[in-house]
This record gives structure tokens, sequence and C-alpha cells, in this order.
């Protein structure tokens, strides 16, 4: 049964981070508009929210916490999802394979998660009582009018042969289900990517594992020393002021290459959106008639970690008809970062040149196969 829910999901709760340098996060975080809510009466834990979001920052050292960020350096160390009974989750997680994290940090019933992290299964009143126990108030209350509001998707970059094991543990765990599949190359590079999503429908996750040595995912899994959850999606309901005010904070975002914007009037002839105010703002966008989306992507914030925004306009998917020109900036970015450096990079270099744009597409007519044509339903 497709939408049969054995744990009983309902949503992200909250994503839980570890640094040495906790304030560096906090700085980081507030540029997005999140507020320190609570904080723990005896340990390093911070908790922020915004909207519907909760991070969580744990920088008490001798925990998991610690020992993940000694082998990965900051990162997201782990994931809560809302679920009807944590007990009788964890419970039935076990019992569908599942490992049940036995040394934790907090009394949370938690199951071991991609990379060495932790994925909580948290019910209301388990939520509360942990907060309210075991935090105190800091005065501040979150922002009235949030600048983002949920959790949109994150996800998993793992080793070449695991994306179809990991999507066998939550298929198997949680019962999530294939929404779409990706197979994405570049000129040189190229990677395949598994979305997945839960029986509640909203916890979405893509599965990327690269197809060579050279790809951002490759990179990113040498950098963070290991599989990982690689950016995080939140969601908000005007992208274009919330990019202005995000941007006015500091945060710099990926650059779109030009000619991306000259082909939207052919790949979504009935889009609403002012294309000019688009390349403006390097905004991404996708869909099909008038059921569109908004995306941008940050530069890398959090060591090779970066933030997705996104504002859905009716449309379910995660920009598949732009992974291909998102794809190809980041692959001639790493050209210009050294990171793929042979002497096939030397082919692009005229291109780069003649259009005088850092991050351009390249000529590659290649676009990504997409397997699954099944449509999110929430």
């Amino acid at each position: 049964m497709l939408n049969y829910n054995p744990i009983n999901t309902n949503g992200f709760d909250f994503i839980e981070f570890t640094s040495k340098s906790p304030q560096e996060l906090v700085d980081l975080f507030t540029k997005f508009g999140f507020v320190i809510t609570r904080r723990h009466v005896h340990k390093n834990l911070l908790l922020l929210e915004q909207g519907e979001i909760k991070f969580l920052i744990n920088s008490e050292p001798q925990t998991q916490a610690a020992a993940f960020e000694a082998i990965h350096g900051s990162g997201i160390c782990g994931m809560s999802f809302r679920v009807a009974n944590s007990q009788l989750a964890l419970q039935e997680a076990v019992k569908r394979g599942a490992k049940a994290v036995t040394s934790n940090d907090y009394d949370l019933p938690a199951i071991e998660g991609v990379g060495g992290s932790k994925i909580y299964l948290i019910d209301e009143q388990t939520s509360e009582a942990f907060f309210a126990k075991t935090f105190e108030f800091t005065g501040q209350e979150p922002l009235a009018q949030p600048i983002l509001t949920y959790i949109d998707h994150l996800t998993h970059n793992v080793f070449r042969g695991n994306m179809e094991a990991w999507g066998r543990f939550y298929e198997q765990v949680f019962n999530f289900r294939e929404i779409r599949y990706f197979d994405i190359k570049g000129k040189h590079t190229a990677l395949t990517s598994k979305a997945i999503v839960s029986p509640c429908g909203k916890i979405r996750i893509p599965l990327n594992e690269s197809q060579d040595e050279l790809s951002q995912i490759a990179e990113f899994l040498e950098r963070y020393n290991g599989e990982g959850i690689q950016h995080l999606a939140l969601g908000c309901e005007n992208i274009y002021n919330v990019i202005s005010q995000i941007k006015a904070a500091g945060i710099v975002f990926q650059e779109t290459p030009e000619t991306y914007y000259d082909l939207i009037p052919q790949r979504i002839p009935q889009h609403q959106e002012d294309i000019t105010a688009l390349k403006e703002m390097n905004i991404l966008i996708d869909g099909e008639g008038y059921s569109t989306l908004l995306q941008i992507f940050t530069k890398e914030i959090i060591g090779p970690i970066f933030f997705e925004l996104i504002e859905r306009k009716g449309n379910p998917g995660f920009g598949e008809g732009n992974f291909q020109a998102l794809f190809e900036s980041i692959e001639l970015d790493q050209i210009r970062r050294g990171v793929i450096n042979d002497q096939q990079a030397e082919e692009l270099q005229p291109v780069a040149q003649q259009l005088k744009h850092p991050m351009l597409l390249n000529n590659s007519t290649t676009k990504p196969k997409v397997r699954a044509k099944s449509r999110l339903t929430v």
C-alpha cells in the first residue's frame, strides 16, 4: 500500500546541527530570520525557531554530536520526524530493520541515519516535555511574520551503490516511495538522484550518488569525510521579498547562467513570472502549465552544505528542469576552483571567455533522464 504509514510520520520536527563554533551558526541562522527561543539549562544546546521550522544547535562536548563533528566538521547531525507515538514508532522501526541509537545525547527515541546522523521519532507530548523540562526561554519570540515557513526537503549525498540501499531503508522502515528519478550528465561528470517521499507526504528526501570521482557529489563526500545531508530546502511564500531580506543580511546566493533565462518562454510558456525580475535575482523556475515553483541556492555556508529557498505555486516537483542547469553551473565552478583541472576543462574556456559569464551553461544538450512521473499529493 503506497499510503500505508507504519511509523505514523507527520513531517519534520527539528533539524539538529553541530559545531565547535556555535555562535557562527547562530549568526548565520539569524541572517535567515531565525531567533533563539530557548537554551538548555546546563548544556550547550540552543533552539532557534521561525515559522514551523526548528533548528537545534548541539555543541555539547563528549556527545554523539561532538563525535559526529570530529568526523565531518560542522554539519547536520540529526533530523526529527513527527510521529503519533514515539515509543511505538521506535518499536515498529526496529522491527522493520532500523537500528536504535542506544547511547543518545538526549532522552529521545532515535535510530541511525545517513553518515552517522540520527533520526529522532518525536510525538507532540515528547517534544513538549523535552523542551519544557530541560530548556529555558530566552525571552525572544519567533518573528510574527516569518521569512521562511517550513522545511520542504533535504538531500542525502551517498557513495556509489548506496543510493538504492538508502532508498530500500526508507521504504522498508517508513514506507517511503520513489517519486522522481534523475540521471544527470554534465560535460565531464554525472550523478544519479532518486527523490523519495514519506506516506504522509511531508518528508521529501532526494538521494544523490556520483557516477564518477570528480562530480560535486564526490567532492562533497571527500570534504565531508563521508555520507551526509548536503542541503536543506526551506519553503517561503514570496521568494522575491525573502531573497531581498536575506541578501541584505549578507547571505550570498549561487549565480545562474544568463542564457538560462532565454529559454524560459520555450520551457514553460504559460508561466506567470517576470523574467527580468527572475534574472536580476538569480531565481530558477520550473514546472508545467500554470503549475510552477521558484527556487534559489545559497553558496556553501556550513562546510560543503548549502541551503535552498523554494516557493511552490502548485508544483510538487524538485525543479527537475533546473537540475541540468544547476549541475553544469556547479561543474564549471569546480573547474574554476581547480577541482576539475584535467585537459578536458580547457574545452570549456573559449566558451566561457566568449560569453563572459563564470557560471554559464556549456554546449551540452544532454537532459536529465526522468524515470518516475508520479505526482506528489499531500
